[in-house]
């Protein structure tokens, strides 16, 4: 399974503690955010970059917004071939019979949808054929996950629905009810994981304005100075005090951020389920180029920038006494 997805039903309402290694607030060490290049980067060219494309927040928005894409692409293909099995007649009981043991037999052994790998039972072709013109059939299904059907159907529904069918070598109406079952809940944890998924978004929203706001301050502060004619000085003092404000509601944000970070809206099992699981946050942004955090990247350069303005405005200060 790929990074940003888990079996059906994994997608669930946990208390973790995704973000420990993160600062609380900006008056740690700097470069125990930064240690993403990207943000190393953005901190040597930030006199050179306009900060206000606030890059790593509307970075992470088109990301949240595709991956939100392909989760509800998912959802409507396992609600569509819940459909489609639920439509299909199963074998009657006595023709029903066990052969085989255990999941890794039933991925072995649940045959392609072509037909191919021991089997012409025509229910369970049409089974196998829903799925792959399905879920399978998602533009980025293949690349994210790397699976086989019988393997995908395992994953995503558990791997005794894969035994039922391979042990049976047909559709029985108890493997029936199965899948269709699955399949629901598949979709409704889909359902689920995009509605978080809209609520991060409009988090990094609200981020993007605030931050937005705080650097448009900063930026008229100094324009102000430069519009001061004659003695500067008390203009000077007063921005310096200012700017070390801005610099607060940086650390305010932060620390906002940073609660958003232990109180995440899900866990996301580990590939294959088990007790490991992923923060929510990482599922998001641990697999893309950008930073890991990005908002807390993005409030780290922020104040960086306000650091660098007020040494700059206090040198102005000193050279005038």
């Amino acid at each position: 399974m790929s990074v940003r997805h888990g079996a059906a039903g994994v997608f669930r309402v946990q208390g973790t503690d995704p973000a420990t290694a993160e600062c609380s607030t900006l008056s740690c060490d700097l470069a125990a955010i930064a240690t993403d290049p990207g943000v190393v980067t953005a901190l040597v060219v930030a006199g050179v970059v306009a900060f206000a494309a606030l890059a790593y927040v509307r970075d992470a928005k088109a990301e949240c917004r595709g991956e939100r894409r392909r989760v509800l692409d998912e959802r409507a293909a396992f609600e569509e071939f819940a459909d489609r099995v639920s439509g299909l007649d199963p074998a009657p009981a006595s023709s029903t019979a066990t052969s085989f043991d255990g999941p890794t037999a039933a991925v072995r052994t649940v045959p392609a949808a072509d037909g191919r790998g021991g089997t012409d039972d025509i229910r369970l072709r049409r089974v196998l054929a829903a799925y792959r013109d399905t879920v399978m059939s998602l533009p980025h299904y293949r690349e994210e996950y790397d699976e086989t059907i019988p393997e995908s159907l395992a994953a995503e529904l558990g791997p005794d629905t894969a035994t039922a069918l391979a042990s049976n070598g047909t559709l029985s109406s108890g493997a029936q009810s199965a899948l269709v079952r699955r399949s629901r809940q598949a979709a409704d944890a889909r359902s689920s994981l995009a509605d978080a998924i809209d609520a991060e978004i409009d988090a990094l929203s609200r981020y993007e304005t605030d931050l937005n706001r705080v650097d448009r301050r900063r930026r008229r502060l100094l324009e102000h100075l430069d519009s001061v004619e004659g003695d500067r000085t008390d203009a000077a003092i007063d921005i310096w005090h200012r700017l070390d404000e801005l610099e607060a509601d940086c650390n305010e944000a932060a620390g906002e951020r940073q609660r958003d970070l232990d109180d995440p809206p899900m866990a996301v099992d580990a590939t294959g389920g088990g007790a490991d699981h992923q923060s929510f946050h990482e599922y998001l942004y641990g697999p893309t180029d950008g930073p890991r955090y990005p908002v807390l990247a993005q409030i780290a350069e922020l104040a960086e920038r306000i650091r660098t303005d007020r040494e700059r405005v206090g040198s102005r200060v000193a050279r005038s006494d």
